[in-house]
């Protein structure tokens, strides 16, 4: 191990959305290049095939899949978790390829205790019953993060404030969208104790999370290593406890995505997307 980096055990990420608009490559690299993981554990909505478009690809995002790749040439073990913007890879499930093993859900066994992996898009209503529902709230979803760069471009160089996100304002303040990740969180730990597990570990709804949880049937910890669109986080395991890295929050340099990486699409673009979608989903 290379002394500027530093030893993590087990690395879980989710929810990269590689091929978005949203997703932040650069400061998802900046990370990588800083640690030096010895399982990595990718679970779920790496690759956006949803929203996938093939004069979206920036350099950056090709560098992720890069480092993804010298890992598994290392003789390091990823652990591929199918999630719903990626479903595709759920067709090759049960797949190893060397140290590539490409799962619908994981179980290790950390140090006495059950730790259970997957991406949580199965308690998600809409998947299950009306997924064009799904596939036009993704598209809201990521309009709303094209506008957010822009007022944040305004907001943070013109105006000299700190960028806001306006997704996790809208999520921490509609009552339904809260009681919607409550009950997610509910959910995956009723699901985990009925199957004797100590760790829940989910992505899926973008909010990272440590926590123990109650219910009738007894006590779960809760784990979700959030995103790379909004909050930027990850979860690591080392010396028998995890924690969860925050970008946000780590003095790390080199933060900010470069200009050249990053392309924001005229209103007509965003309008002739938007009737495509449209037009797939109906």
């Amino acid at each position: 191990m290379k002394p500027n980096k530093r030893e993590v055990e087990i690395l879980v990420l989710s929810d990269l959305h590689l091929g978005t608009y949203g997703c932040k490559a650069e400061q998802l690299l900046n990370y990588l290049n800083g640690i030096e993981p010895k399982q990595l554990i990718l679970n779920g909505d790496i690759i956006d095939i949803w929203r996938f478009k093939k004069n979206y690809w920036p350099k950056s995002h090709m560098k992720v899949i890069k480092y993804f790749t010298s890992l598994l040439s290392k003789g390091i073990p990823i652990y591929y978790i199918t999630g719903n913007h990626d479903e595709m890879m759920r067709k090759f499930t049960g797949l190893c390829m060397g140290n590539l093993h490409i799962k619908n859900q994981l179980v290790l066994e950390l140090n006495g205790d059950k730790a259970w992996f997957f991406h949580g898009d199965a308690f998600d209503v809409s998947m299950q019953h009306a997924k064009w529902i799904a596939k036009l709230g993704a598209l809201g979803y990521d309009l709303l993060i094209l506008l957010n760069w822009v007022v944040n471009f305004f907001w943070e160089h013109i105006l000299g404030q700190k960028k806001v996100s306006l997704s996790k304002k809208i999520k921490d303040s509609v009552k339904k969208a809260v009681k919607y990740l409550n009950d997610f969180e509910v959910t995956a730990a009723e699901m985990a104790l009925a199957n004797q597990y100590d760790y829940v570990v989910c992505g899926h709804v973008h909010r990272p999370e440590i926590k123990s949880i109650f219910t009738e049937r007894g006590e779960v910890n809760y784990l979700n290593s959030g995103d790379w669109v909004e909050n930027m986080t990850a979860l690591e395991y080392n010396d028998k406890k995890w924690s969860l890295y925050n970008h946000n929050e780590a003095a790390c340099a080199n933060t900010d995505a470069k200009e050249e990486d990053i392309k924001i699409p005229d209103s007509q673009e965003i309008f002739n997307n938007l009737l495509k979608e449209l037009t797939f989903v109906a």
